[in-house]
């Protein structure tokens, strides 16, 4: 397993595990909006027309965000299911909210829609957790598009998970494109939050109005990281490994006993950054200050094989 190819991909790299791929803000929302606008229309149609569903369906925000943010605004009971693509496993995260639910089910089973809806204040049942994934199932097939420009969805959707289970789900941190649809009655109404990642977003999309566009090259895909984002300061760490020994060895430790070196320990330094090594480095000393080198970025991989085999 070797290292990565070029300065490039270890940039790259670095500031995916910091961050997260990130574009810019006016850009990525644009997207999202051209994205969201398009869905809006033919989630009405299938809702009301093929589903018999007689609810309202509008756009009420596209912005940025982080995907461990998608269930903030869901209360504590709500439906959740996360979609899977080829370049992402978390390609499209899907929340529905108790208030959603309840609409959805009073108008799939003959509720009037002008009289008040009972709120849901309780984990979902299985069949109204059936609802949720019905809704999750049409509005993915629609944001899902088609040609070159979908976003090539693992289709049909997971089955919406709830209670202990959606609120435990771990999601993993990234730059995100949240949208929240409204789902309404003239008495009621809830919401459900799309979030997908922007990597995913402008990627899979190139943003909008990019039919007939060529792909864009790595270069440009760097190019969209905000000069906020590039300007984030972060605390740097050093660290040198000191010896191996044993859990006996650990526990007769005392206050005062002065531990060897390794002898190539110096060479073997790591910088690190909010937990995540970047670099394999050496340290040194110039003049009355100490100094790390860089040698060559860290393969987790390689370290990996390395432990396997501890010389």
């Amino acid at each position: 397993m070797s290292g990565l190819a070029t300065m490039e991909d270890s940039r790259a790299l670095i500031i995916e595990r910091l961050v997260g791929d990130s574009g810019e803000a006016s850009h990525v929302i644009g997207a999202g909006r051209s994205l969201a606008e398009r869905v809006v229309s033919p989630l009405q149609k299938r809702l009301s027309g093929e589903i018999g569903a007689q609810v309202t369906i509008d756009l009420r925000a596209v912005e940025v965000s982080r995907t461990t943010e998608a269930r903030e605004q869901a209360g504590d009971n709500f439906a959740m299911t996360v979609v899977s693509s080829p370049v992402s496993s978390d390609a499209l995260t899907l929340v529905m909210d108790a208030r959603a639910v309840a609409v959805m089910i009073c108008a799939l089973f003959g509720g009037d829609p002008d009289q008040a809806v009972t709120p849901i204040q309780r984990d979902l049942s299985p069949l109204e957790a059936d609802v949720a994934t019905l809704v999750f199932e049409e509005i993915a097939q629609i944001l899902n598009g088609s040609g070159k420009r979908s976003l090539d969805l693992r289709l049909p959707v997971p089955r919406a998970m709830s209670g202990h289970e959606a609120r435990r789900r771990v999601l993993r941190d990234g730059a995100a494109v949240r949208i929240i649809f409204g789902l309404s009655t003239p008495t009621e109404s809830g919401t459900i939050t799309v979030m997908i990642p922007q990597r995913v977003l402008l990627v899979q999309r190139n943003g909008p109005g990019a039919a007939g566009e060529e792909e864009g090259s790595e270069t440009d895909w760097h190019e969209r990281f905000s000069e906020e984002v590039k300007r984030s300061a972060v605390t740097l760490e050093a660290t040198m490994p000191l010896a191996r020994m044993t859990l006996g060895d650990l526990a007769l430790l005392q206050a005062g006993q002065v531990l060897e070196i390794e002898e190539n320990a110096q060479g073997r330094a790591r910088l690190s950054a909010r937990n995540k090594t970047l670099f394999v480095c050496e340290f040194g000393k110039l003049g009355q200050n100490y100094t790390v080198r860089i040698n060559q970025p860290y393969d987790a991989g390689q370290d990996f094989i390395d432990g396997l085999m501890p010389g």
